[in-house]
């Protein structure tokens, strides 16, 4: 197996072959989620209004999801796509993803203890990988189903542990670590990416990656299921909102004091819920860690899949065009980790809130140093970095 950056940022290696450039798309889809996720971090305010706000909100929560979800394909690419590695070379590959799994553990906590601007992801994602792991051998049906699941359940788990957490049920000290980085309760349950709601979206990704992707019924297959799942979510919080007795309640309030309540059915303006109340499961605004949301989220990543699949086969010259953007999402790790620290250096804290010229300088600066880097190395440095310590892996027997 040919090993190829793309990182999500979690790493991935991608097969030779004829399905090689079937996974351009993936790297584009990647490198937007990288552009989204700059707007989120870097760009103005959504409050401010107008089409500039309305673009930047569109992008808080669902860059990460579409990571998330790209997540997965790429665990699946690591372990083998079309059938699980097995031997030999299937210890190699599951240590391989356990080693990065740690490492990204390790990074994000180094971030977040250096005082980072942002909730860094990393360690969340590192987690997430070491969870999914056992279900690596499963079909895709099998892993859709069980995305499916915990898309209806978690989401309601998620609530109840979290009102115990703040009852003083459960023993939060237990879990959490003194340093400031990110403890267990905070990966798994009360941090900004909990694993428990977030691993519906890594496990489709994992769904997808198992599916014949140069199959154009297939892709259609995935957009419509994209499409309906979008509709579902989102049109589902918003009938929930409207129609729903105490569905609209006051505990749900406003994050930044624009929109009425009813917006959250797509918006990112609501707060976290009251304990005394459950009107808050029926909102589908990003990192609300409800079924309407992840199903929503879910469905928009993948229809952005499934259009970044379809013009890279579709349209050669679209291809070459948008390569600068394909180099961004095949070293996103470096590009995510850079922003961090250019955000630390301009003495950006205050998210989000920057001009929109800085947005623009910063993916202009990353997408300009990604599609030189790429025209003499295969890999971003810090994916270079993250190949060289799984080596370790080729040990095992």
């Amino acid at each position: 197996m040919t090993q190829h950056t793309a990182e999500t940022p979690a790493g991935t290696e991608r097969a030779a072959g004829p399905s090689t450039g079937r996974l351009v798309g993936i790297d584009l889809a990647r490198g937007l989620a990288v552009f989204g996720m700059f707007a989120a971090h870097l760009g103005p305010d959504p409050s401010e209004g107008g089409a500039t706000g309305f673009l930047m909100e569109l992008t808080h929560g669902r860059s990460s999801a579409l990571f998330a979800l790209l997540a997965g394909f790429s665990l699946i690419l690591l372990t083998g796509r079309r059938a699980p590695k097995t031997g030999r070379a299937g210890r190699q590959a599951v240590t391989r993803v356990v080693i990065r799994a740690f490492v990204l553990l390790a990074l994000g906590q180094a971030l977040t203890l250096a005082g980072a601007p942002v909730f860094v992801i990393l360690a969340f994602y590192g987690l997430y990988f070491l969870l999914v792991l056992p279900l690596h051998r499963l079909s895709a049906r099998t892993l859709g189903l069980i995305a499916a699941g915990g898309a209806l359940v978690l989401p309601q788990v998620l609530y109840v542990i979290r009102l115990r957490l703040e009852d003083g049920g459960l023993d939060g000290a237990f879990w959490t670590w003194p340093t400031g980085a990110d403890g267990l309760v905070s990966l798994l349950f009360t941090g900004t990416y909990p694993a428990l709601t977030w691993l519906p979206f890594v496990i489709a990704g994992m769904a997808v990656a198992r599916l014949d992707l140069a199959s154009h019924s297939v892709r259609i297959r995935l957009a419509v299921t994209g499409a309906a799942l979008a509709v579902v979510g989102h049109g589902g919080s918003w009938l929930a909102l409207h129609l729903v007795p105490g569905g609209a309640s006051p505990h749900v309030g406003s994050a930044w004091g624009a929109g009425s309540v009813t917006s959250a059915w797509w918006s990112d303006v609501a707060e976290y819920p009251s304990s005394d109340t459950a009107a808050w499961l029926l909102v589908a605004s990003p990192h609300s860690e409800t079924t309407p949301s992840i199903v929503g989220s879910t469905g928009v990543a993948l229809l952005v899949l499934c259009a970044c699949l379809a013009a890279t086969e579709a349209w050669p010259r679209f291809r070459h065009l948008v390569k600068p953007v394909i180099a961004v999402g095949a070293m996103s790790l470096t590009a995510y980790v850079f922003h961090i620290a250019g955000m630390y250096v301009l003495g950006i804290e205050e998210l989000p809130s920057s001009p929109l010229r800085v947005l623009a300088g910063f993916i202009v600066a990353v997408t300009v140093f990604a599609a030189g880097w790429s025209c003499f190395f295969r890999r971003g440095p810090l994916e270079w970095c993250l190949a060289e310590v799984t080596k370790v892996a080729e040990l095992v027997k």
